[in-house]
């Protein structure tokens, strides 16, 4: 029988704290907001979930087959290159396979890539109101934040949104990252490719720009395609994106991106081992060759989106213009009473107090059922 360990009566609790390195000690969790598998299991379908920026349509029924399919080899370790899902993303995108790296959903490239290129020598820029996983990427890696002051609200077509003059005069010597998010969870604001090219060309070639694109299959902007179009002429450009939202598969986990191949290089040094899962694999492939699907869910979002902002605007509440999934309300006061209101009648949002908006919630585009009943339940 193992011997147990006693602690006696005179040593202090166990406490990790006094363990932990210095960085992670700086850390604060991922706040994923409620906890909704819960909620699920408790009221079942009688909750409206708003809050997670999902496509209610889901996954296309092409990717549905293929997932169901790959189930039969869920036991098996999946291909640790994803070599066929990058074979497809090589032909959709017209780049070259060695250009593209997998990740478990874009949010562990964005922790890799600063885990790969960032130490405590260095410096990353962001924006002020950025995507959350560009900090704790920052802090993890012992990086110093240069958080730049966002546009300021009154800011005629990206209140809120990224300054990129000022990101550019704020990189030092010592900046190795500038993340950017286009458009920008959770504002939804965005720049157009004008700007991002002018950015660029201030950028030193050896400052790695990561430009989050996860909302870009819902993005119908003028001026606005994609940071692929200049990487070319910018070795130094980084794009990463994700099947969890227009492709509705949230839950697979997976997520690209697309740089100069010594980069990708560098990536897989550190690259988890079989980060993407089998069902996962297969379905991202198919739901790339899914077209039709995915013009349907944009178009479905489009609609909805501007609908609800109508909807809402009439009621009296600030929707910032928004170019993904969700809208942005700002209200006159602190939205945690509103967002309390609207949980205790099952209507889930995301409170944006922890991104430094108090008076803002974040509400994504779901199905007509729910974004009236969204509006049915506003006070």
């Amino acid at each position: 029988m193992a011997k147990r360990t006693v602690q006696r009566k005179s040593e202090p609790p166990f406490d990790a704290s006094h363990l932990v390195n210095a960085a992670t000690a700086k850390l604060r969790a991922y706040d994923p907001g409620h906890d909704l598998p819960a909620l699920r299991s408790r009221f079942g379908a009688a909750i409206a979930e708003l809050g997670s920026n999902e496509n209610p349509l889901g996954p296309s029924p092409r990717a549905l087959k293929a997932m169901r399919a790959a189930l039969a080899e869920a036991l098996r370790y999946p291909d640790p290159r994803g070599s066929a899902l990058k074979r497809a993303l090589a032909a959709h995108l017209d780049v070259d396979v060695a250009r593209i790296a997998l990740g478990n959903g874009s949010h562990e490239l964005l922790m890799l890539l600063a885990q790969c290129f960032a130490d405590a020598k260095h410096s990353i820029v962001f924006s002020q109101f950025g995507f959350a996983v560009f900090p704790i990427a920052t802090t993890a890696s012992g990086a110093r934040a240069i958080r730049v002051p966002a546009l300021p609200r009154s800011h005629r077509s990206a209140p809120l949104g990224h300054d990129l003059d000022a990101m550019a005069r704020s990189i030092r010597a010592n900046t190795c990252i500038v993340y950017l998010a286009n458009p920008n969870n959770p504002t939804g604001t965005w720049f157009d490719d004008a700007a991002l090219a002018a950015f660029l060309d201030k950028v030193p070639r050896e400052v790695l720009v990561v430009v989050d694109e996860a909302y870009h299959e819902y993005v119908d902007a003028p001026g606005l395609t994609t940071a692929m179009g200049v990487a070319g002429r910018h070795p130094n450009l980084v794009v990463t994106r994700t099947f969890s939202k227009a492709y509705g598969m949230a839950g697979l986990r997976v997520g690209y991106l697309v740089a100069h191949p010594d980069v990708v290089g560098m990536l897989e040094r550190l690259r988890e081992s079989f980060n993407v899962n089998n069902v996962a694999l297969e379905g991202a492939a198919a739901a790339l060759a899914d077209k039709p699907w995915l013009a349907k869910a944009r178009a479905f979002n489009r609609a909805e989106r501007e609908w609800l902002r109508g909807e809402l605007l009439e009621r009296g509440y600030r929707c910032l213009p928004s170019q993904t999934n969700f809208l942005l309300c700002v209200l006159p006061r602190d939205a945690a009473r509103l967002e309390r209101h609207l949980f205790e009648r099952g209507v889930i949002v995301r409170p944006m107090g922890g991104y430094g908006l108090p008076r803002a919630l974040r509400i994504s585009v779901g199905s007509r059922a729910e974004n009236r009943r969204l509006l049915k339940a506003l006070p």
